[in-house]
């Protein structure tokens, strides 16, 4: 990805190969301690997303290219990238334009979070970790992905719920706005329809067999401890009040309004799992694994949701 802007920059005149860049970069992470956790856990692995998305080369066959000598105008965009994420602090997804979800690519900008959610990796486990949310899923007619950001999990529910029409729900329109261009690449326009809104605020007398949430969630101390990169993304899509439960509360308590009565609701929640069960502890919860572990993702029935609000546990 060669951009005319990035002639100006000035690359280091000793760096003649993409051995020498990678070398690089991975120096300049570790001296500008980069933060990980946006798409990436291993600098070395984001390092070499970066080289290989800035010169088009395909990460899987890297080796065949270390010794590859660089252009000079090459090697400026690539001083231009890796002045980005090291000075800037800037995220590769919004230095690149494009993040990854499993197997799925989507666009994205500072509009929207950068895709990284753990519910994405459950729908698509049913068969190493079978649950009744993943159960026949041919069988279900109607999905929501509330606060969609950039539309991955309404996507990756496509793809999973085959049968199903799926509705994006946030309440950023310029989150909105990215989510069409994403839903526009997968082809998907005739089934994922987008609406605006305050959580479950557009959505008056529809239900769903599913409503998957990747809500904020982060608390005000976190929020005031959040590396620079993190600042980068929407504010709206990450604090969540003085315990970071303020989005939650709201769900769980409207939620049964827009289940079907076999339906099921899964939130992540960042490894809070102390918090939500300290809040509501008589809640029948169920916290499958992920490769983050048992506390990142909840799933609650929608007749569990019904009973503990008659009862006034919400």
């Amino acid at each position: 990805m060669i951009h005319p802007l990035h002639n100006t920059q000035i690359a280091p005149p000793e760096l003649l190969s993409v051995r020498d860049w990678l070398r690089y970069a991975m120096s300049r992470f570790g001296h500008g301690d980069v933060a990980q956790g946006q798409g990436f856990i291993d600098p070395f692995d984001e390092a070499v997303y970066l080289i290989c998305h800035t010169l088009a080369l395909p990460s899987e066959r890297l080796e065949a290219f270390l010794g590859a000598a660089l252009t000079a105008d090459e090697c400026r965009s690539l001083a231009w990238v890796i002045e980005q994420r090291t000075e800037q602090r800037m995220p590769s997804a919004y230095i690149t334009g494009e993040a990854w979800l499993g197997d799925f690519a989507f666009r994205v900008d500072r509009r929207v979070l950068i895709p990284r959610s753990f519910i994405a990796e459950l729908l698509r486990d049913d068969e190493v970790q079978p649950a009744p949310w993943l159960a026949e899923p041919d069988a279900v007619d109607s999905v929501l992905d509330l606060c969609t950001g950039s539309g991955c999990l309404a996507v990756v529910a496509a793809h999973v719920y085959l049968n199903a029409t799926v509705d994006a729900a946030d309440i950023s329109a310029d989150a909105l706005e990215v989510a069409a261009l994403n839903i526009a690449d997968y082809g998907l326009e005739a089934r994922i329809e987008l609406l605006q809104g305050d959580l479950f605020g557009p959505l008056a007398g529809r239900r769903y067999d599913r409503i998957l949430c990747n809500p904020p969630y982060v608390d005000a101390l976190a929020m005031s401890e959040l590396p620079d990169e993190f600042r980068h993304e929407p504010e709206l899509a990450l604090a969540a009040g003085d315990d970071g439960m303020d989005v939650v509360r709201r769900i769980l308590r409207e939620a049964p309004d827009y289940l079907e009565p076999d339906g099921w609701l899964l939130v992540e929640v960042g490894e809070r799992r102390e918090t939500v069960e300290a809040l509501w502890p008589d809640l029948e919860l169920t916290w499958p694994l992920t490769s983050a572990g048992d506390g990142v993702v909840f799933a609650v029935s929608a007749k569990t949701l019904a009973a503990a609000r008659a009862t006034a546990a919400l």
